[in-house]
């Protein structure tokens, strides 16, 4: 097939949210990582953010659903290896964290305090301070973090880096 199929496929991909973080599309948060077309069966690759990830079954249902709607007989292959990272992130992807008020991840750091004891600069997604402070490593869901910021007292999710 053309590379203007692909990118059609792409751009289908593009209407289905993380059910998680709606912001997200699952080409923004990177867990399609391949499209195959051969006719109009299309093979489309996943790796969860994580192999817990309770969101993956409703991903693998609507990308499905969108690519059936559209005539396609879809097959979802999930992988596991190289295993998922915040790298994979859109920088439209990470923009948009912001915007819905969630810190995106810092780029080069990791999430291991026990480990590497060094606080994290996280600015606050609502006034942009780098005056916060984690609460929890437990937020609103296993992949990301609570955080308040101590200028504007805003408490926010920082999506963990991993």
């Amino acid at each position: 097939m053309t590379t203007t199929n692909t990118q059609h496929i792409w751009q289908l991909l593009e209407q289905v949210c993380d059910p998680e973080v709606p912001v997200l599309t699952v080409v923004d948060l990177g867990v399609v990582r391949e499209v195959t077309i051969n006719d109009k069966k299309i093979e489309v690759t996943i790796t969860p953010t994580y192999s817990g990830c309770p969101a993956m079954n409703v991903i693998e249902i609507e990308i499905k659903a969108i690519l059936q709607e559209h005539g396609f007989e879809p097959i979802v292959k999930t992988v596991l290896s190289p295993a998922w990272t915040t790298n994979w992130l859109s920088e439209n992807g990470r923009k948009k964290l912001k915007e819905y008020g969630i810190a995106p991840p810092v780029e080069g750091s990791i999430d291991k305090n026990a480990l590497f004891p060094e606080e994290k600069n996280i600015h606050c997604p609502q006034c942009d301070s780098s005056n916060t402070q984690l609460v929890s490593q437990f937020g609103s869901t296993a992949c990301k973090a609570l955080y308040k910021c101590k200028d504007c007292l805003e408490p926010f999710d920082y999506f963990k880096c991993h």
